[in-house]
C-alpha cells in the first residue's frame, strides 16, 4: 500500500534520486514526505529542525505563500504548485517531482559570507553553508524569483514556477535562484 502514494493521485515518489549525500536527510521524499496533497497541517514550527520532516513539495508550497495579500492562502497555493506540476511535466516528460528536488539541489549556495566586526571594522568572511540552510535558501530563492517573474505580466505563477524550477534543475543561468546561487558564492570566493 505505502508504494502507492502518489502526489495529487497522479506523480510517484518511487525513484526518487536526491544525488546530493548532505541534503538527502533534510529533503523529505521517502517515507515521511510521501502524501497525497501538500498540505499536512502539521506543527513543523514548534521545534527546531522539526521542518526538515516535511514533505518538500509541501515546503514549496508554504514558500509561495509570502508577500502579505497571499499569506495564509494555502489552497490557492497548492493549486499553483498542482498546475505547476502539469506544466513541468509538460516540459520535461519526467516526474515532476525528480525535477523540483534537481532543482533544490543545484539552487543552494555552497559558501556564504557573513560579517565578522571587531571595535567598529565590519569584514565578511567566507564560511560554508549547512546542507539545511541550503536547501531552505534554494527553495525562498525559487519561490521568489517565480513570484518577480509573474509580477505585472500576463504569464500565470503557475507558469512562471515551472520554468524556474525546470531551469534551476538545468542549472541554466536564466534561472533567478541559479544566479543568486552564483553572485553568493562569487562573493564569498572573493571573501576568503
Amino acid at each position: 500500500m505505502a508504494t502507492d502514494i502518489k502526489l495529487f493521485g497522479k506523480w510517484s515518489f518511487d525513484d526518487i534520486n536526491i544525488g546530493d549525500v548532505p541534503l538527502e536527510d533534510f529533503i523529505a521524499v521517502q517515507p515521511q514526505g510521501m502524501v497525497y496533497l501538500p498540505h499536512t497541517a502539521g506543527r513543523y514550527q514548534m521545534k527546531r529542525f522539526r521542518k526538515a520532516t516535511c514533505p518538500i513539495v509541501e515546503r514549496l508550497v508554504c514558500s509561495l505563500m509570502f508577500a502579505g495579500r497571499n499569506a495564509g492562502k494555502k489552497l490557492l497555493a497548492v493549486r499553483i504548485v498542482q498546475h505547476c506540476f502539469e506544466i513541468i511535466h509538460l516540459l520535461t516528460d519526467e516526474n515532476p517531482i525528480q525535477v523540483l528536488v534537481q532543482a533544490i539541489v543545484n539552487c543552494g549556495p555552497r559558501e556564504d559570507s557573513t560579517r565578522i566586526g571587531s571595535a567598529g571594522v565590519v569584514r565578511r568572511q567566507a564560511v560554508d553553508v549547512a546542507p539545511f540552510r541550503r536547501v531552505n535558501q534554494a527553495l525562498g530563492y525559487i519561490a521568489k524569483g517565480a513570484r518577480e517573474a509573474s509580477f505585472r505580466t500576463i504569464k500565470t505563477i503557475a507558469e512562471c514556477l515551472a520554468d524556474e524550477i525546470v531551469n534551476a534543475s538545468k542549472g541554466s543561468s536564466n534561472s533567478y535562484a541559479i544566479k543568486k546561487k552564483d553572485e553568493t558564492e562569487r562573493v564569498a570566493k572573493a571573501n576568503r
